[in-house]
């Protein structure tokens, strides 16, 4: 994949063979494995290990060799819908899994949630210490926003300027760093429903929604469309959400490759909590719904694979 080489190299090249493919339903997972080893080779190239004093092992450490990559393969089903640049769709989704992945080193750490495992292996502070993690999450930060501004002229420098935006919007106060404030603030609070839904519509879902607008604005888009890709995100982020709170209570840590039980260990306010196991796993199947309605309602024709990626998000063990 010689585009991906180097953060340097012009996107005058073709994109990584197999990007930008439209698939149908029958063929997901085929395309899912497809685009998980495009992200995982694009990762691999652009987080390097020459970052000094061992930083770099330790974000490769962070990043590589985990993870479903859903934002990710959000912008690049995104970016199919819209008929968009592959290429930059792929800095895109290797953006959002920097910013994920920081989220989640800096989330693990003591001060934070305080845990001991993630994605099947020790955390971050664990295996490297608590100074070097805190740089690991500054660092990968900083490496997203890097992506999305090549300086080559691979990304125009309108649709640069849009997508630094969104990502530092979704990233944010106003997205994931407020959420996790809230969700801070909450513990042993007993919010009612839609204080949790406000809660978690920041803390995992303005991400995952962003991965679907970042990936959709690298192509042409009716106001129509682009409201409906909202709605789409927006109840994705939702849904994925309700359904981590049951699997939290239904799979175990090997399942799951982090601490299971641990929201109910902290005493914080999750989905089956306030409703019951059952009727979260139900409200889950409603709100994915509504994530399938607005994409009819979309008139884009390519949207087969975001149908996909919404019972991917549904039907997870982990």
């Amino acid at each position: 994949m010689s585009d991906v080489q180097d953060r340097s190299q012009a996107s005058s090249r073709r994109s990584p063979e197999g990007v930008g493919t439209p698939v149908g339903a029958v063929d997901f997972a085929a395309w899912r494995a497809a685009q998980q080893a495009v992200i995982e080779q694009a990762l691999s190239a652009w987080v390097r290990s020459d970052a000094p004093a061992g930083l770099g092992e330790a974000m490769r450490y962070a990043v590589l060799d985990g993870g479903k990559r859903l934002r990710p393969l959000l912008a690049l089903a995104a970016c199919e819908a819209v008929g968009g640049q592959a290429a930059v769709a792929l800095r895109v989704g290797c953006a959002l899994e920097l910013i994920h992945a920081y989220s989640l080193v800096h989330d693990d750490m003591p001060c934070m949630d305080n845990d001991v495992l993630r994605r099947g292996k020790p955390t971050v502070h664990v295996r490297f210490g608590e100074a070097q993690a805190l740089l690991v999450g500054d660092a990968l930060q900083a490496l997203a926003f890097e992506l999305l501004l090549p300086g080559d002229g691979s990304v125009p420098d309108a649709m640069a300027v849009s997508l630094c935006r969104q990502l530092a919007l979704a990233a944010g106060a106003d997205g994931m760093a407020g959420g996790q404030a809230v969700d801070l603030a909450s513990v042993g609070v007993a919010l009612d429903q839609p204080a949790l839904e406000a809660m978690h519509r920041l803390k995992t879902g303005a991400l995952l929604q962003a991965s679907v607008m970042m990936g959709a604005s690298t192509g042409p888009l009716t106001a129509e469309a682009r409201e409906q890709l909202a709605v789409y995100g927006a109840a994705l982020g939702l849904a994925f959400q309700v359904v981590d709170d049951v699997l939290d209570v239904t799979a175990d840590s090997a399942t799951l490759g982090k601490t299971a039980g641990k929201d109910a260990a902290a005493d914080k306010p999750t989905f089956v909590a306030l409703m019951g196991l059952d009727a979260a796993q139900a409200y889950a199947d409603r709100v994915l719904d509504q994530a399938h309605a607005a994409l009819r309602r979309s008139g884009l024709p390519h949207t087969d694979t975001l149908h996909a990626l919404a019972d991917w998000v549904g039907q997870r063990a982990s």
